[in-house]
């Protein structure tokens, strides 16, 4: 997960699939790209279906590299 303010949103890097973005931005006012999320405030985005997003990209990375 990583995390850029930037002059006209906030940019939220995520790694996990797609479907998961989607479902977020259709019901959080946001933007999205491959792995991206890009939000005015967080105040616009539904916290606990972001925290599912950010727990599965996690799981995601932990999968594809081990430690």
């Amino acid at each position: 997960m990583g995390f850029s303010p930037r002059k006209t949103n906030l940019v939220l890097y995520v790694t996990t699939r797609l479907d998961d973005i989607k479902r977020l931005a259709k019901l959080s006012k946001l933007k999205y790209g491959v792995s991206c999320l890009y939000v005015k405030t967080l105040d616009d985005i539904d916290r606990e279906l972001l925290k599912k997003v950010v727990r599965a990209s996690v799981a995601e990375v932990r999968r594809r590299y081990p430690s």
